[in-house]
C-alpha cells in the first residue's frame, strides 16, 4: 500500500520506519531542504562549529517504547553526563544527578523529601514510561505508575528549599501554568528520567538521530523526499492509501480544506499555542566560568530563581509581556562533545533559550547573557561569536512552531484533554487512512517518536496488520 508520510520530524520519521518494516511503500515529504524536523544540526554561519538548531538534551530518546524498539542505543553514540541537570542559584546551587542517593545527600535537609517523590517512580520507571507516552496497552502494569505519578505530582508541591527549586526549574520545560497538573507531570516524569537513563546528548549532534531513523527507512525501501511543500492533502493521498500527517491542528486544517468536515475544521482553527523560544547559541573562549563549579559538569543547567520567580517569568510571557528576568533553559554540549568543535580547540559551545510571548521578535542575547552572568561572573569576557535565534526563526524554519513555539502547542488542563480534539484516539481523524502524528497530539512534545507510534499503530491496526519488529538487523 501507498503511505505518504508529511514532515520528517521525529514522530514522522518514526511512523515511517514502522510502515516501512511492516512492507508498505512509504515516501517522506519534507519541505525543509534536509530531514529531521527539530532534530537539526547546523554550522554556524561565522564560526567553524556545530550546533543544534532545537533539541539539545534528549532523556525520552532513551526512555519511550519506540525508542527502545528500535534499540536507538545501538545506533547513535549518547553522552550522558554524572550531573543530568542543575538549577542556578545563588551561593550553593541544587543539582541533579543520575545517582539519585548522591542528589538526596547533596541536597541537604530537603533531600529527603525529593527522595519520597522520585524513588516510587524509579521503581515504576517502565510502566512510567508506558504512561507517559499514552502507551496503555499493558493496564495492570501502569496502575502502580499512576499512583507514583499522582503521587509525585502532589509531592513537588511540599517541597521545601533546594529541591523545591531544583523541580521548579524542570517544571518549567512545559511552559504551562505553574502548579498545574500538566506542568507537574511533565516536571516529575522528566526529574525521574534524570536518575533512571539520564539526560544524554548524541555525538554529533541531535542530527545523528534523525540521521539513524532515515537510515533505516531508506534500508527498508522507504524514500525522503525533501525541499517539497506539500499544500493540499490530494497531492500525497487519495482513498485507499495511508497519509500520516506530522503536522500541527491549523495546517491539517489547511492541507484537509475541501476534504476535512466543517465542524472538525473548526475545532482545529481553535487550537492554542503558547510562549516562545528566543534562543541564543554561544560560542565560549573556555568554559562558563559558574560561582558553583559543579555546575560546569551539568549537561543542562536550568536559570530562574526560587519557584516564585520562574511561575512570575513563565506568567508574563504568556500574557504577552517580555519578562524582565525570564527562565532560561542552557546546554553545555561541548563539555562532553568535543565532535562539535574543530579538532584541538579549546573553545565551548553554549546552547540556550528563554521562554518569551507567542510571535515576540525579540533577540534575547542580553537579557540571556546577563542571566547566565549573575551566576557565572566573567561569562561576558569569554564569548568570541554568539548567533541570535528569536521566535520567528523557530516559526519560519518549522511550520509547527506557530509564533515559535516549539513544544507544539499550548499545556494547561483544557488543552491536555483536547490534544488537537477531544477524542479517544487523537490520531485518527475523519478522513479514512488519515493521521495526525505531530506534537499537536498526545503524548506532546519532545524527541520520543511516540505520536508517530500511536498514529502508525492505529493505520495498521485499521489494515489489520500488527506493529512489525524495529530491532536493529
Amino acid at each position: 500500500m501507498r503511505v505518504s508520510v508529511v514532515g520528517s520530524g521525529p514522530n514522522g520519521l518514526a511512523a515511517a520506519v514502522i510502515m516501512a518494516r511492516a512492507g508498505h511503500e512509504v515516501t517522506v515529504h519534507e519541505s525543509a531542504a534536509k530531514a529531521g524536523g527539530g532534530l537539526r544540526t547546523d554550522r554556524f554561519e561565522a564560526f567553524d562549529g556545530i550546533f543544534d538548531v532545537c533539541s539539545a538534551a534528549h532523556p525520552m530518546a532513551l526512555a519511550s517504547v519506540f525508542f527502545q524498539s528500535f534499540e536507538i542505543t545501538r545506533r547513535v553514540d549518547f553522552l550522558t553526563p554524572d550531573i543530568s541537570y542543575a538549577h542556578a542559584m545563588e551561593g550553593v546551587s541544587a543539582v541533579a544527578y543520575r545517582s539519585l542517593q548522591r542528589t538526596i545527600d547533596e541536597l541537604g535537609r530537603s533531600g529527603a523529601g525529593w527522595g519520597r517523590v522520585m524513588k516510587p517512580l524509579l521503581l515504576n520507571i517502565e510502566a512510567v514510561r508506558r504512561l507517559g507516552g499514552m502507551d496503555l496497552r499493558a493496564r495492570p502494569s501502569t496502575i502502580g505508575a499512576a499512583a507514583a505519578l499522582a503521587a509525585a505530582v502532589g509531592g513537588l508541591s511540599t517541597l521545601r528549599e533546594d529541591a523545591r527549586s531544583l523541580a521548579a526549574g524542570v517544571t518549567a520545560h512545559a511552559a504551562a501554568p505553574f502548579g498545574s497538573f500538566p506542568a507537574r507531570f511533565v516536571g516529575a516524569v522528566l526529574a525521574a528520567e534524570a536518575h533512571a537513563s539520564g539526560w544524554p546528548i548524541p555525538r554529533g549532534g541531535s542530527a545523528a538521530i534523525a540521521e539513524a531513523l532515515v537510515s533505516d527507512l531508506v534500508a527498508h525501501g522507504g524514500e525522503i523526499n525533501v525541499g517539497h511543500h506539500v499544500d493540499d492533502l490530494r497531492e500525497v493521498w487519495r482513498p485507499g492509501d495511508v497519509a500520516i500527517l506530522n503536522i500541527g491542528p491549523r495546517g491539517f486544517a489547511r492541507l484537509g480544506r475541501g476534504l476535512l468536515p466543517a465542524s472538525y475544521s473548526r475545532r482545529l482553527s481553535r487550537y492554542r499555542y503558547g510562549n516562545a523560544a528566543s534562543k541564543v547559541d554561544f560560542v565560549l573562549s573556555a568554559p562558563i566560568p559558574w560561582a558553583d563549579s559543579r555546575l560546569r559538569d551539568a549537561g543542562t543547567v536550568h536559570i530562574g530563581g526560587h519557584e516564585a520567580d520562574i511561575s512570575r517569568a513563565e506568567k508574563a510571557a504568556r500574557a504577552g509581556v517580555v519578562p524582565v528576568d525570564p527562565y532560561v533553559l542552557l546546554s553545555q554540549p561541548t563539555r562532553l562533545d568535543r565532535s562539535r568543535l574543530p579538532e584541538g580547540s579549546s573553545d565551548e559551545i553554549v546552547w540556550a533559550y528563554a521562554h518569551v510571548p507567542n510571535n515576540s521578535e525579540i533577540d534575547a542575547s542580553e537579557m540571556i547573557a546577563r542571566r547566565i552572568e549573575s551566576f557565572a561572573p566573567g561569562f561576558r569576557e569569554l564569548i568570541i561569536h554568539h548567533e541570535a535565534r528569536p521566535a520567528p526563526f523557530f516559526a519560519a524554519t518549522n511550520a509547527n512552531f506557530v509564533g515559535g513555539d516549539i513544544l507544539g502547542g499550548r499545556v494547561d488542563a483544557g488543552q491536555l484533554l483536547t490534544r488537537p480534539t477531544l477524542t479517544t484516539r487523537p490520531w485518527r481523524t475523519p478522513l479514512p487512512g488519515v493521521y495526525l502524528a505531530s506534537a499537536s497530539t498526545p503524548p506532546g512534545a519532545g524527541v520520543h517518536g511516540m505520536a508517530g507510534w500511536h498514529a502508525a499503530r492505529l493505520a495498521l491496526r485499521d489494515l489489520d496488520q500488527t506493529l512489525p519488529d524495529l530491532g536493529v538487523r
